[in-house]
């Protein structure tokens, strides 16, 4: 038997983990994306578990990022993110098992006679209201989405248009017209946008495709733009650093005392610091809004859009107005990364401009050192020559009295004649013993 890997079965699974479901109108959606930050997985699970009490639903399992359920009134998508999660819930949307019975006729009024109205009844009104205060973070996306199925109700565009308030609005055909979408990108005065999805034949996995990408595209979009307000803040402080860095490197080139170039670095030094912390608060925000921009550029790519008459498709609507925003989160990164190189390299070159002149000064230092070490040599030397003298008249002394003391004692030595003979040979010994210690010393300290 072959052992797996510890992680074969999760990796696999990995690409199942959030499968596509199988729609078709008609069906009322809301979407909502809630920013919660990391770490919040498990109690998102063990909310969503509250919400399967309640209704007998087998909860999620422990560790899960993926879940769907059928709770009667409505049907769940609960998808865990790295920094956010989203919910969609299904007003129409059930269990194969469950009888045609037990749907609810959204699409119908309450007479029976008139046409049901897109985004009239929404799916987030069949779900507990306190259940969805309970929900932890902050929403940031939210979205009416209404499918309609190919016997809906014709409606000229005008009528089309007249079910979005903002006005301001993308429309275009998919898939070779099998479907067309209509998207407005806006917040409208129930705190939500809407889409409204007109389905001409499409398969119920290719509704469920479309539907998803469209959710994602409007989800994607937002967390991209997280980062916008983060760029412009930052936009007046890099400016402020780039003038400072300016006005240090110019006064770098006007001055050549160490203590005013320490004082450069020091200034230099901190700039850096705060960079350096600017970068860290804004890296992380600035790859993840990179990375979902490329999402939301794929995702429209995936709908495989043609035009509408009169309407600009998703794409271009996007592309005018996020790309600009993305380029502008693009261009500070860009400007706080090449900043701190600039930084880098002022500090390096101030630096290395302090050491050269601490190693002239240094070095003028040790030329002194030097000069007083050869004065005081000779001094030294004076002064064994005066040490010899010194000590010669001490040591002639001694002999004087010697010879003195001797002659009391009754033998005939001339004492002053003794102490002028032994004159040159103490002076000649003692010299020669200074001279002697000295060599002995030099030697043990060039050892």
């Amino acid at each position: 038997m072959l052992r797996d890997h510890p992680l074969r079965v999760e990796l696999c699974n990995e690409l199942h983990a959030r499968p596509f479901t199988q729609l078709s109108g008609p069906e009322t959606i809301t979407h909502i994306g809630i920013v919660t930050g990391e770490g919040k997985a498990e109690e998102e699970r063990r909310h969503v578990g509250q919400l399967c009490s309640r209704y007998n639903v087998v909860p999620p399992l422990p560790g899960t990022k993926h879940f769907m359920a059928d709770f009667g009134r409505f049907f769940l998508v609960w998808e865990r993110h790295t920094e956010f999660s989203t919910y969609t819930f299904f007003r129409n949307r059930r269990d194969p098992q469950r009888k045609l019975s037990d749907i609810d006729p959204v699409h119908i009024d309450q007479a029976g006679e008139q046409p049901y109205v897109p985004f009239s009844r929404t799916a987030i009104a069949q779900v507990p209201g306190d259940w969805l205060e309970g929900l932890s973070g902050d929403r940031l996306v939210g979205v009416h989405l209404e499918l309609e199925g190919p016997d809906a109700q014709e409606r000229t565009m005008q009528e089309q248009v007249a079910f979005f308030p903002s006005g301001n609005l993308a429309a275009s055909t998919l898939r070779a017209g099998l479907a067309a979408v209509w998207m407005d990108f806006s917040i409208n005065e129930d705190g939500y946008g809407r889409i409204l999805l007109k389905d001409y034949g499409l398969k119920p996995r290719q509704i469920g495709r479309a539907v998803q990408r469209l959710l994602e595209i409007e989800t994607y979009r937002m967390m991209a733009l997280l980062s916008l307000p983060l760029a412009q803040s930052y936009g007046a402080r890099l400016a402020k650093a780039g003038r400072k860095l300016t006005d240090i490197t110019s006064r770098m080139t006007g001055t050549r005392a160490v203590t005013s170039e320490k004082i450069l670095l020091r200034e230099l030094t901190e700039l850096s610091a705060e960079i350096e912390q600017a970068a860290a608060e804004t890296n992380y925000r600035f790859s993840a809004s990179k990375a979902y921009h490329e999402l939301v550029k794929q995702r429209t790519r995936k709908l495989r859009e043609g035009n509408m008459d009169g309407f600009q498709r998703i794409e271009s609507f996007l592309d005018r107005r996020l790309t600009p925003a993305m380029r502008t989160c693009e261009a500070t990164a860009l400007r706080l990364d090449t900043l701190s190189k600039r930084v880098a390299r002022a500090g390096q070159l101030l630096r290395t401009r302090v050491d050269i002149q601490l190693e002239e000064q240094n070095s003028a230092l040790l030329k002194s050192m030097d000069r007083r070490a050869s004065l005081q040599l000779r001094l030294q030397e004076t002064v064994e020559g005066l040490s010899v003298a010194a000590i010669s008249y001490y040591v002639v002394s001694l002999i004087y009295y010697l010879a003195k003391g001797a002659n009391d004692l009754g033998f005939d030595i001339k004492a002053s004649l003794v102490a002028a003979l032994s004159i040159p040979l103490v002076v000649i010994g003692l010299w020669l013993g200074v001279r002697r210690v000295r060599r002995m010393v030099t030697r043990n300290q060039s050892e």
